[in-house]
């Protein structure tokens, strides 16, 4: 059964930095497309950005130019570097396997929570 863990998360003020790591197993890592998601308080979980297995590299217009997503594939590891944070930014972020933007594979892990303050 896949696994996600997302860790990094935190508490940082408007125009701060946070960085994000999720490790993946039970999947075939190096050949998979995995995507940053989050959902707001009282919103819809969206996708955020998405790096496939060939390293390609997608983002919602909301975080283009502030969000960089990685991947290490000798870690299974993706992680998502958020920058220019916003109080609109304030979500928990998870990390899964998509077929195409905003279809996840799999069951979800805990997510991180990150909250921006004004």
């Amino acid at each position: 059964q896949p696994q996600f863990v997302e860790s990094g998360g935190g508490l940082v003020q408007a125009g701060g930095s946070l960085k994000l790591s999720c490790v993946v197993s039970g999947i075939t890592f190096s050949r998979t497309a995995i995507a940053w998601y989050r959902q707001g308080p009282e919103k819809e979980r969206e996708s955020v950005a998405v790096i496939g297995g060939a390293g390609n590299l997608v983002y919602h217009p909301s975080v283009d130019g502030r969000f960089i997503i990685s991947r290490d594939n000798a870690k299974n590891t993706v992680f998502l570097e958020m920058n220019s944070l916003k109080p609109e930014d304030t979500a928990v972020y998870y990390c899964n396997a998509q077929s195409g933007w905003g279809s996840p594979l799999y069951d979800w892990g805990q997510g991180t929570q990150v909250t921006v303050s004004a």
